[in-house]
């Protein structure tokens, strides 16, 4: 007799079948701890024939969760009868039901993409600038990216960025219209310019995610954790894909959301609070992993229950003074314990 499913197409497969690991899962435990236990109240044999129902529930679930992926031609990432991991496997307290990740810096190097492609957008409007001002090209002009980049730029939308960046060049621009060709002399022009060459960028060149980030990300799903991704960025969807991670994210806050529910850039909390509505929890039950000082306020404004941060530009003092609860170098380094306990109590 063959399967059949019905489900919301809506509903994503890999995290559903997340939280019918952990399930199944709680309740395994649930049985070995009655059977090992003097009181228990219930006999062995009721034990053994609970642990069969069990058993069959988990390969019917398993079954129907693959006909269900088949008809929607969806990749399950795992299967259900996968060894659960925990929270403590992903440095995380029992308390934390969520992770919340900045993408630049924390999962991927996508902060050296985006820099090329301002610097691209700039670097052509400066040489029309002062050519039609019959002034050389000056370097005070130019973007750099230790001075400019992380002060200007980074974790902005787009056109707040080019406002900002401008500014600081005493330069004004009238603002245009979002259909603005990206040579045009406005704001959106600039703007409409950098996302061009990002897109030329990740074409050509692509986008590498970190180390340990897309092991993270696994065994956090294994955990039964969703895991956001918040960025300012259009691009937030291609670059996870170009970096191989779109698959083990749950929910994404960008640029389009961000225009939709006109939320404000970190250090305000706004993108990690709108992340911990749309998870349904409250933002003490979410982990925040930050790579900026600006990022960490923001996840300390918005009260994540706990604050990590990634440590990539060997700032440790700047990120535990805006906040975080512990610094570490990368992701994978908060898998090490679990590796090392998983070859001493292999599952």
């Amino acid at each position: 007799m063959g399967i059949t499913t019905w489900h919301d197409p809506h509903v994503d497969l890999n995290h559903l079948g997340s939280k019918w690991r952990a399930a199944l899962a709680s309740a395994a435990e649930a049985l070995s701890a009655s059977a090992t236990c003097p009181g228990s109240a219930l006999p062995s044999e009721e034990v053994h024939a609970r642990a069969s129902r069990l058993t069959c529930e988990r390969n019917t679930v398993e079954l129907l969760l693959e006909a269900a992926a088949r008809e929607d031609r969806v990749r399950l990432l795992r299967t259900v009868n996968v060894p659960l991991a925990t929270n403590a496997d992903v440095g995380l307290p029992a308390a934390i039901e969520a992770c919340l990740f900045d993408l630049d810096g924390v999962l991927t190097a996508s902060a050296d993409i985006h820099f090329a492609a301002w610097a691209d957008a700039f670097d052509a409007f400066f040489g029309r600038h002062f050519e039609q001002a019959s002034v050389h090209f000056s370097q005070y002009a130019r973007l750099s990216r230790r001075a400019d980049y992380d002060e200007y730029l980074a974790g902005r939308p787009r056109l707040d960025g080019v406002h900002a960046f401008l500014a600081s060049r005493g330069i004004t621009l009238p603002e245009g219209s979002c259909d603005d060709p990206p040579g045009a002399a406005t704001s959106y022009g600039l703007a409409n310019a950098k996302s061009a060459s990002l897109s030329r960028r990740l074409e050509h060149e692509g986008v590498m995610a970190f180390a340990g980030a897309a092991k993270y990300l696994d065994l956090a799903a294994i955990a039964g954790l969703p895991c956001v991704v918040i960025s300012p960025s259009a691009n937030t969807g291609t670059i996870l894909a170009r970096a191989g991670l779109n698959d083990l994210v749950d929910l994404t806050v960008d640029a389009a959301v961000m225009h939709e529910l006109e939320l404000r850039p970190k250090p305000a909390p706004d993108t990690l609070l709108a992340a911990c509505e749309r998870l349904s929890i409250d933002p003490s039950q979410a982990a925040a992993f930050e790579t900026t000082p600006a990022g960490v306020a923001a996840a300390r404004a918005a009260g994540c229950g706990l604050v990590v941060a990634i440590d990539r530009a060997g700032d440790d003092n700047a990120l535990r003074v805006a906040g975080a609860d512990s610094v570490a170098p990368d992701l994978g380094a908060l898998l090490r314990v679990f590796a090392e306990r998983a070859v001493r109590h292999p599952r």
